[in-house]
């Protein structure tokens, strides 16, 4: 059976970009059903855009198509195929790097508790290992809801994923005795398996250590940038230490030219701190911030 068109030119050539739009969406952001009726969606966009027929627009008798349609000028196609590749290309190449940049941040956010667990279970200190216990154990759970359900593209092809972030699961489970009441010697040991599984699973998806040392620096870096920019002299050299100690994590990976200018700006920051000059504390933030961009955005 053949249907009257029913859309125009310019509404066939949106309808394409929409489906890319809608395809880009379900392939990075989405999961589960969400993920399916993107898809759907999507599929929907580009069908009708080749036939040109609009079901909907046939339901509520409406048409976008002129009985005396007027080829569209090469200048408008020209347009949207620009349009299109734009949208396309940095759709799928911002979209690898956020989700990408967002699971690193997870990683890091649960990560933080775990290697504090680790640290308070070796020097064994009970209180301060339990109480970063029961976080890491919220954190982790939060972590493996999302990804277990979700995967973004840097993980997606991964078929052991799963199957570690459950023997990780049942590693820190495992633990609560003897983080709690037993042995925290024996708690550390036991502890020390979940490096390497996370490690094995950022090496095989193309993750760096250098990115996740970035991604965990740039925290605490936001914090002086923040007390430089309302030129608190105190506030800056009393955070001085912990931004020194992550940016200690990065230089432990790579300590190369573009590393050794953070690690400038940073000093250079302090110095201002020590020498009592607040007015000069912002530009000199602003520099530090840019010269963590240039590197992250390359090798991050």
């Amino acid at each position: 059976m053949k249907f009257q068109k029913n859309e125009s030119i310019i509404d066939r050539l949106i309808r394409i970009i929409l489906s890319s739009v809608l395809f880009i969406l379900a392939f990075y952001w989405s999961h589960g059903v969400l993920q399916i009726i993107l898809y759907i969606l999507s599929l929907i966009m580009l069908a009708t855009a080749i036939s040109g027929f609009c079901a909907l627009y046939k339901i509520l008798n409406i048409s976008t198509k002129k009985k005396s349609d007027e080829p569209i000028s090469k200048i408008i196609i020209s347009i949207f195929v620009v349009l299109f590749m734009a949208i396309l290309i940095g759709g799928i190449y911002f979209s690898n790097f956020f989700t990408k940049k967002i699971f690193i941040e997870d990683y890091n956010q649960m990560n933080q508790y775990y290697k504090q667990t680790l640290f308070y279970t070796g020097q064994d200190k009970r209180i301060e290992a339990v109480d970063n216990y029961k976080k890491l154990v919220i954190e982790y759970n939060i972590f493996k809801s999302k990804y277990t359900q979700y995967h973004p593209y840097a993980v997606s092809l991964d078929k052991e994923f799963n199957n570690d972030l459950t023997k990780v699961s049942i590693l820190i489970v495992n633990l609560k005795d003897k983080v709690t009441t037993g042995d925290l010697k024996s708690a550390h040991v036991d502890l020390e398996q979940v490096r390497p599984i996370f490690q094995d699973i950022l090496k095989r998806d193309g993750f760096s250590m250098l990115a996740i040392t970035l991604v965990d620096f740039h925290d605490t870096m936001e914090k002086i940038i923040s007390t430089a920019d309302a030129k608190d002299v105190v506030g800056t050299f009393a955070v001085y230490g912990e931004v020194s100690d992550k940016l200690k994590a990065v230089e432990e990976v790579v300590n190369d030219s573009e590393i050794q200018v953070i690690r400038i700006k940073l000093e250079e920051l302090l110095v201002l701190a020590q020498n009592n000059k607040p007015l000069e504390l912002s530009a000199k933030a602003a520099e530090l911030k840019n010269a963590f961009v240039k590197v992250y955005l390359k090798r991050g």
